[in-house]
């Protein structure tokens, strides 16, 4: 996730806010406006109109780029997941050499595809690079 990329962005907003809260900081130490007043109090509303802003803002951003793929030590891996619904995902899993494609719902998980082994795959694309490359090497002759 983009966490230093957020914090950024929080410090960009925070930093005129705290620099103009210190330019406007009177000399004396006695209030200098009645603190019911009607600037203290919009003053009030606007910060926390504003932090409300910033949670749903980061609940969004949770919801959104939250799911982070998990690692695995054992012989089972995600590789990848794609959402199709509001609670219907599509998962690639890894399992020893062999690639399942499963369908993941409430109360159900059923195997879409079986891929071919990764080892097999590399091969094939391996070969075609190579015919590819005399294929181009032949046409610029």
């Amino acid at each position: 996730m983009r966490w230093p990329l957020v914090l950024t962005g929080l410090q960009l907003l925070l930093v005129p806010l705290i620099a103009s809260a210190e330019a406007e900081r009177p000399a004396s130490p006695a209030l200098a406006a009645s603190p019911l007043g009607g600037g203290v109090l919009l003053e009030t509303a606007g910060g926390l109109v504003l932090i409300l802003v910033l949670i749903f803002a980061l609940g969004w951003l949770l919801r959104r780029f939250g799911r982070l793929p998990m690692s695995s030590k054992g012989e089972i891996a995600i590789l990848s997941g794609v959402s199709l619904g509001p609670r219907e995902r599509a998962v690639l899993l890894r399992v020893g050499n062999t690639r399942l494609l499963v369908g993941v719902a409430p109360g159900r998980v059923q195997t879409l595809h079986v891929l071919d082994d990764v080892d097999t795959q590399h091969e094939t694309s391996g070969r075609f690079a190579g015919q590819l490359d005399s294929v181009m090497a032949d046409q610029e002759k």
